[in-house]
């Protein structure tokens, strides 16, 4: 199904860059910037290659429920690990 991208065309999908501003957007919060994309994807991989792969997504949860920078968080995750 095409979506609208955020410029006003259409394409059948968007980057995954792109998915994130739309639904930081449609949380009514700014998106992060790449640096903190990449810490949270660093996380995600200690989390996912530490234990199961379903870790990653419930671990970036938890560093937003918990309020923590990415990088402290990152840190805690290497203590679990």
């Amino acid at each position: 199904m095409p979506v609208l991208h955020p410029q006003g065309w259409q394409a059948d999908h968007m980057t995954g860059r792109e998915w994130i501003e739309a639904f930081a957007a449609r949380l009514g919060i700014e998106a992060p910037d790449e640096a903190t994309v990449e810490a949270l994807l660093d996380l995600a991989g200690v989390a996912a290659h530490r234990s199961e792969r379903t870790a990653a997504p419930i671990a970036c949860w938890l560093v937003g429920l918990a309020g923590v920078s990415v990088h402290e968080a990152r840190a805690l995750a290497e203590e679990v690990a």
